[in-house]
């Protein structure tokens, strides 16, 4: 009988400590694993996002309105013939500045000169039998009627010398004003009929600015008030500018209403017919916390900008950055930049691009290699 029990309990001891064995195992396995699971969490530190950013500070804006618009010479005209002709000489030279009453094309006048002087040869006689009836008339040798007749005569051939003397110097382009001559548009040789273009003359200092104004902007132009003018020609460079005229009428199609500036232009700088931006002054300076406007991201909750901070320093001693997100406040934009009213401080570093990435404690790298536009005012070109 107990031989009996002693072989049962050997069998069942075994299964006791095989179970043991077994539960030690599935134990000591969800230990290891979790184990390595927290190893792995702790190695594993959230990527490094790489950001530009730059400080936010202070501006002065000018309160302004900007429109577009064109160049146009004060003076600028096509010459022209006013009568018919075979052009006999070419004065100017193409590009050149000339002055006012410089002779620019000589017509052939020959035919015209040739009646001129037949003219006042006629003249001439008729002056002289005028004086020697007056003296007849004057002992009573002659009737009056043949001296008026000789006086009519002799007024009638004064009037034909001018009239002739007018087409011979009409044959005779010279420059209305003075500024720069443009294209040749004829040669030497070419026939001419009245009214064909010549040579354009453009007066280029100085300049007049045309650009169109909404109706309800009207209240803050004034006569004087300054514009900034900028061309994509001259993309960082401005022209000063005054309002000379504001037009008496609005278009009644548009609202809009034609405004007139005066850019001096002293270098020739400028040409006519130039696409411009015109920033009309219209008020007192404001002073803002300005960034640009890449800087700021918008979510259902409201705008929001990444400040920078810095956490410590590794081992290297390089610093640690993070972001603390913050929720802002914006006014006005001005070309790239917008105006930053509440959530910042001057002087904050604030990043400007690559916020995508980025949550509330994310661990950034500064790289300003490439960094978005932050221009006040830029300017767009004319396609």
């Amino acid at each position: 009988m107990n031989n009996w029990r002693e072989q049962l309990r050997k069998p069942m001891v075994i299964m006791l400590v095989s179970v043991g064995l077994l539960f030690t195992c599935i134990f000591g396995f969800q230990l290891f694993k979790r184990m390595l699971i927290n190893r792995a969490m702790q190695n594993n530190t959230a990527p490094v996002v790489t950001v530009s950013a730059m400080p936010v500070h202070y501006q002065d804006w000018q309160p302004s309105l900007l429109t577009y618009g064109s160049l146009r010479a004060v003076k600028g005209v096509n010459v022209t013939t006013e009568l018919a002709g075979l052009v006999r000489t070419i004065y100017f030279k193409p590009g050149a500045e000339v002055k006012q009453g410089d002779v620019l094309v000589q017509l052939n006048a020959d035919s015209d000169v040739a009646l001129l002087h037949a003219l006042e040869a006629q003249e001439k006689l008729s002056e002289i039998t005028y004086h020697r009836d007056s003296a007849q008339f004057a002992i009573k040798a002659i009737s009056k009627a043949v001296l008026d007749a000789d006086e009519q005569n002799l007024k009638n051939l004064q009037a034909q010398v001018a009239q002739q003397a007018a087409i011979v110097a009409k044959k005779t382009l010279v420059a209305p004003f003075a500024g720069r001559l443009g294209i040749s548009a004829v040669n030497p040789g070419q026939y001419l009929n009245a009214g064909d273009q010549v040579v354009t003359l453009q007066a280029l200092d100085p300049l007049y600015a045309d650009f169109y104004v909404p109706q309800q902007n009207l209240v803050q132009l004034h006569i004087g008030s300054t514009v900034k003018i900028k061309t994509d020609t001259y993309p960082d460079k401005t022209f000063a500018a005054a309002i000379t005229t504001i037009n008496p009428i609005v278009d009644s199609t548009t609202r809009n209403v034609e405004v007139e500036a005066t850019v001096e232009n002293a270098q020739s700088e400028l040409y006519p017919g130039m696409f411009i931006s015109a920033e009309v002054e219209t008020g007192t300076p404001q002073r803002y916390l300005t960034l640009p406007q890449t800087a700021i991201s918008f979510n259902p909750y409201g705008e929001i900008a990444y400040i920078v901070q810095q956490k410590g320093k590794d081992k290297k001693g390089n610093p640690i950055l993070s972001v603390l997100q913050t929720f802002v406040e914006t006014g006005d934009k001005r070309g790239d930049q917008i105006a930053v009213l509440k959530g910042l401080k001057e002087g904050e570093t604030v990043v400007t691009s690559g916020q995508l990435k980025l949550k509330n404690g994310s661990l950034i790298v500064i790289n300003n290699s490439v960094v978005p536009q932050d221009k006040m005012a830029p300017m767009v070109i004319d396609e």
